[in-house]
């Protein structure tokens, strides 16, 4: 088994799409409809979505895009990579990042969460907070090195899936993933992580806890990376829309859902052989601390907030254009709800500018992404986009489902009469413009894809209550806490029963 995906002589500069695709093609265990893939970068289940994926890898390569998405690397190898895969020392270096996150997103239209740039936020403190990976410092150097050289393509499963949470995780070790034994040369673990978004594209994976889970034991703390061919590592898919749009329908009726689904899965250890070399950690204090600590969390949150502004870049353009084919688009009322969508638009590329320009020197000596700004991404993220779905279900209407079936409704001589006549767009479009908006638009929030991309932006960033009590400790362990009860007390002590007790007011007591 090799430990790590080859790819060709890189020394001094990131894998290209070809290189990505080629490295797909590892022998990796993929389970979907009852058969094992042979290759999921031709399975129709998964094929354009890898693609899209090299697009990403190909942008690196492209002269028109270098200039937003590469800096030279800090490995000694006089190269370049994604902006985003290097420990950010400057706010200058941050904004680099942020932009180059935001490039990527673009090319991809906000749509896939799991990008290379999302886990290249872990990558990142690799090399910036090496110490804190001890005893396994040089595992996180070389990984450091390899993962920004090449721009590797890492995912994570760090959610234990949600089976008997009602009991305590030593109850639950035929199902949650834990170390079954240790070796000379590494550990033996066994057992599932959820939901693994991506893992089917990406070429490794980082296996760890979400805090704060209450790990009590050392079995269930370690953290690791894991090449996606390793024996034993086993991927049971969900049903996959781009099979389905395959299937059933056409780029031109399913244009998001036929090449952005990254696809969840349920990620199983069977007897897996980690080598202590790919281990970050392996000791339940610090693995309970380990997101926070690591300084991965705000990074990644900053990639989050930037895709997701990306996304709703792209729903304020659907809607619009959703609701000019409608005749809709200037009422009154209708535009109040344009404007909302547009404002919630502001309100999250308004917070990667906070992120970015109000970092914070952390530890390592890196700028750490605003952990405020990163607060209420997390909070208002999940929060916010079921309204936009909402948004488009209210103003587009009954117009989301007014369409044909299939594309090939507009080659019968039979009914394209009745379709350019009854299906019209407004305003002089004709249907069949009218039609490839609103199956964008029913793509993007009403089918099975856009209704998983609503779960999806709901607990991105964690369950719904902890990240609000996440907000709250944050709050507290900063400070804020006793600053805004503070600033109450102040309040409260300038008057008591008998009157004002500062000099500067007038009791109203006086001259009765």
């Amino acid at each position: 088994m090799a430990e790590h995906v080859t790819l060709a002589e890189q020394t001094t500069r990131p894998q290209t799409g070809d290189e990505y695709l080629a490295s797909l093609k590892d022998g990796r265990e993929v389970w979907f409809r009852g058969e094992r893939v042979d290759d999921v970068t031709t399975h129709p289940a998964f094929r354009n979505s890898t693609r899209m994926i090299a697009r990403l890898y190909d942008g690196l390569h492209d002269e028109s895009r270098k200039s937003k998405l590469l800096l030279p690397t800090d490995t000694g190898n006089s190269g370049t990579t994604h902006a985003f895969f290097r420990a950010p020392y400057t706010i200058e270096d941050l904004q680099a990042g942020a932009d180059a996150c935001a490039e990527w997103a673009r090319m991809t239209y906000g749509w896939m969460g799991r990008t290379p740039d999302y886990k290249a936020g872990f990558i990142s403190t690799l090399g910036s907070n090496t110490e804190y990976y001890a005893p396994f410092e040089e595992n996180a150097r070389r990984w450091y090195k390899e993962g920004q050289e090449k721009a590797l393509f890492f995912n994570h499963a760090i959610v234990n899936p949600p089976v008997d949470r009602n009991k305590a995780m030593e109850q639950v070790k035929d199902v949650y993933m834990h170390v079954e034994k240790e070796t000379d040369a590494g550990i033996v673990v066994s057992g599932a992580k959820v939901v693994a978004t991506g893992s089917v594209l990406c070429q490794y994976n980082f296996i760890g806890n979400y805090a704060p889970t209450p790990i009590k034991t050392k079995e269930f703390s370690a953290m690791f990376a894991v090449p996606m061919n390793t024996p034993g590592v086993k991927l049971i898919c969900r049903p996959s829309y781009e099979y389905s749009a395959g299937k059933t329908g056409s780029p031109f009726d399913n244009p998001l859902s036929s090449r952005l689904d990254e696809n969840d899965s349920i990620f199983i250890f069977d007897n897996v052989f980690v080598p202590w070399e790919n281990v970050f950690c392996y000791d339940p204090e610090k693995a309970t601390d380990f997101y926070m600590g690591s300084g991965f969390i705000w990074r990644g949150i900053l990639q989050g907030c930037v895709r997701f502004a990306v996304k709703l870049d792209f729903l304020c353009g659907v809607l619009i254009k959703s609701l000019e084919m409608t005749g809709t688009k200037d009422f009154r009322g209708v535009q109040t709800r344009i404007g909302e969508l547009i404002t919630y638009r502001h309100l999250f590329w308004s917070l990667v500018s906070a992120m970015v320009n109000d970092a914070e020197r952390w530890s390592d000596g890196t700028y750490v992404p605003n952990v405020e700004a990163c607060t209420v991404y997390r909070v208002l993220g999940a929060r916010i986009y079921p309204k936009i779905r909402d948004i488009f279900e209210k103003d587009v209407a009954s117009a989301l489902i007014y369409t044909n079936s299939n594309s090939v409704d507009w080659a019968s001589e039979d009914i394209r009469p009745y379709l350019d006549k009854y299906v019209r767009g407004s305003g002089g479009r004709s249907a069949e413009e009218r039609v490839k908006v609103l199956k964008l638009a029913w793509d993007a929030i009403g089918s099975d894809f856009g209704s998983r991309h609503e779960l999806y932006e709901r607990n991105y960033a964690g369950n719904h209550e902890q990240v609000a009590v996440d907000a709250f400790l944050g709050a507290t362990s900063s400070g804020r806490v006793d600053e805004l009860v503070g600033l109450v007390d102040q309040c409260m002590s300038e008057y008591d029963t008998h009157g004002w007790t500062v000099p500067d007011l007038i009791d109203p007591r006086e001259g009765q």
